[in-house]
């Protein structure tokens, strides 16, 4: 049978026969010993991204401060509603409904129409949390809601 000279990749598993001499290792001379420092562009990124970090902060937190724009223009239209839906039924109690569909950490002003016509208005104003204490914003959001009245003669 004749020796086969396999190459490492075709190597069954199981098989290790070479035939032949390997090559020399290299010689490690006084050139290749030494590592060359390369100053190109190590370190760059992370001076690109020290440039950029207070861009993305602020922009984190207008984005932030817009979702509680949306939160509290959420909650005023749900405290609305709820005050004119139970003005609307003739019992009162419209605002204390009001700041109870509202969660209470909200500064919130509830005003309900007197309801002496056929409908019935509440409005609310809440004053938008702000995200940062040394911003010194007056922002608020209004709703209002408006409710047909009960009529007590109608049978149901």
């Amino acid at each position: 049978m004749r020796d086969v000279l396999w190459r490492p990749s075709a190597v069954p598993h199981g098989y290790r026969r070479v035939v032949g001499r390997l090559p020399a290792p290299r010689a490690v001379g006084p050139r290749t010993a030494k590592r060359r420092h390369r100053f190109d562009d190590a370190g760059v990124s992370i001076l690109e991204f020290a440039g950029y970090l207070p861009i993305l902060l602020i922009i984190g937190l207008a984005a932030i401060q817009l979702g509680l724009v949306g939160y509290a223009a959420n909650q005023a239209g749900s405290g609305a509603r709820a005050a004119a839906r139970v003005a609307s039924q003739g019992e009162g109690g419209g605002e204390a409904a009001g700041h109870a569909a509202m969660h209470d950490s909200l500064d919130a002003t509830v005003s309900v129409g007197d309801g002496s016509g056929e409908t019935t208005t509440a409005t609310v104003t809440v004053q938008v949390p702000t995200l940062l204490p040394f911003v010194d914003t007056d922002w608020s959001v209004e709703k209002s809601a408006t409710m047909p009245n009960d009529d007590p003669d109608a049978g149901g």
